[in-house]
């Protein structure tokens, strides 16, 4: 059996933790000068993703 291809897109947007994957959050790369300073500095950090999108990344990323 051939090895599974990951999705080159998903390796670059999600790392494995030990809970789960962590993604840098959107809205952060352009048009900053209408969003408020409180919001860019919320939006600075990552996030685990939610249970629901669990599986679909640990299908695109198979031996992550």
């Amino acid at each position: 059996m051939p090895k599974m291809k990951s999705c080159s897109g998903a390796a670059k947007r999600f790392k494995k933790t030990a809970n789960g994957f962590k993604h840098r959050q959107s809205f952060t790369s352009h048009i900053l000068t209408k969003k408020s300073t409180k919001r860019k500095r919320h939006l600075r950090g990552t996030l685990q993703i939610c249970a629901a999108d669990k599986p679909l990344v640990r299908r695109m990323l198979p031996y992550i």
